[in-house]
């Protein structure tokens, strides 16, 4: 794909590049074969791994032991808030700042006003990031602008659902860095980095928002991901030169571009983070997604600010770079799941009892059951 879906009869490629981020490399290959396949196929190594390695550490649910202060590890079914609440020091600070609203009988509008009431708490104001406390692969992230658009979002939360009010950073940049730090270490390290980019296409000011996705080598491919999200606008003629964003979270389920780069991992950064997620107790094993000033500040860790931090069930994001191969990306996925076995093991042994299967099921439904209601991701 070019630069961020340019229509290549309207713009140079490189014209809408963001700042601080690399210009992503034209390339025939715009989609990976299996880039989309069902979640479930991609993982069929991991679930025939998971069984051998079940029986060799005599346990099924071993890796829901990693991040033993949390429950199931953050596999399925857990609040966000319930894993960034635990940080302290550093990491707190590195965390955009959020809270969360419990929703109750009172009106929407009643609670509108609640929650705005509470952005002094954290010194923040509209645009705010509103999203499910409980959810993953960027479900029902929203960008909020006014008490409008916040009381349409509340509407399709069930009673007593945890919406997850937070900060919008300062900077566009992204990455998933994975991080990892065995309990016997005294130290952690980086075995993923990938950048995330938030594609959109540029008006011609005679093409509609339908047809300028179709003219797009990747977008036109993902049609089936923008066209309900964008149903609005879909016939709309998009302005000269304007661009239009396609995505605002960066999951690549929602239909985020993410490249590969490892090579960009620097011994400043991981020291960064060591010391930043040496404020989070007992957390081994996960992904944070970031936002950073530019590349250069990534590479020095600073500027960094914490989206969020994924725990067991998070992927090394670069897998999903187009360029990468098949088998890389299995070896990369059987990889992290040895790893989480292996530091379950070490915390059994530590005392920790792995948890039965029947909670893994319950923490799943009810997060499959919230999905369902949650509104459609910006």
């Amino acid at each position: 794909m070019s630069d961020h879906g340019l229509n290549k009869d309207a713009l140079p490629q490189t014209s809408y590049t963001t700042p601080g981020m690399p210009t992503l490399k034209a390339s025939t290959k715009k989609v990976s074969f299996f880039e989309f396949w069902p979640t479930w196929l991609v993982y069929i190594p991991v679930g025939i791994q998971w069984l051998l390695l079940s029986l060799r550490y005599r346990s099924l649910t071993l890796p829901l032991l990693a991040n033993p202060r949390l429950p199931l590890s953050g596999m399925v079914g857990v609040g966000k808030s319930q894993l960034l609440s635990q940080a302290q020091g550093k990491c707190k600070q590195a965390i955009l700042p959020w809270f969360t609203h419990t929703k109750t009988t009172a009106t929407i509008d009643e609670q509108v006003t609640q929650i705005e009431a509470s952005f002094a708490q954290i010194n923040t104001h509209y645009p705010v990031v509103a999203k499910p406390d409980i959810g993953c692969r960027g479900i029902g992230v929203k960008l909020v602008h006014n008490s409008e658009q916040l009381n349409g979002v509340l509407q399709h939360y069930p009673r007593d659902a945890n919406v997850m009010i937070q900060s919008l950073s300062q900077y566009e940049p992204e990455a998933g860095v994975f991080y990892v730090r065995d309990p016997q270490a005294p130290k952690g390290r980086i075995i993923s980095l990938a950048l995330k980019y938030t594609p959109f296409v540029v008006g011609d000011g005679r093409s509609t928002l339908g047809e300028l996705i179709q003219a797009d080598a990747r977008a036109s491919q993902l049609t089936h991901l923008y066209s309900t999200r964008h149903q609005a606008n879909w016939d709309r003629v998009i302005e000269q030169d304007k661009p239009f964003k396609l995505v605002f979270s960066a999951s690549h389920s929602k239909g985020a571009i993410f490249t590969n780069a490892n090579h960009l991992i620097t011994d400043e950064l991981q020291s960064s983070l060591n010391e930043i997620m040496s404020d989070l107790p007992e957390f081994h094993y996960g992904r944070l997604d970031v936002k950073f000033k530019d590349i250069e500040h990534l590479q020095q860790g600073k500027t960094i600010e914490i989206i969020e931090i994924n725990s067991a069930s998070s992927e090394s994001l670069h897998i999903w770079d187009s360029s990468t191969p098949f088998l890389e990306a299995m070896r990369a996925l059987l990889f992290q799941y040895r790893l989480l076995f292996a530091f379950g093991n070490t915390q059994r042994k530590r005392g920790h009892k792995p948890p039965g299967v029947r909670a893994l099921l319950t923490h799943w439904q009810k997060e499959r059951a919230l999905s369902r209601l949650y509104p459609l991701t910006d």
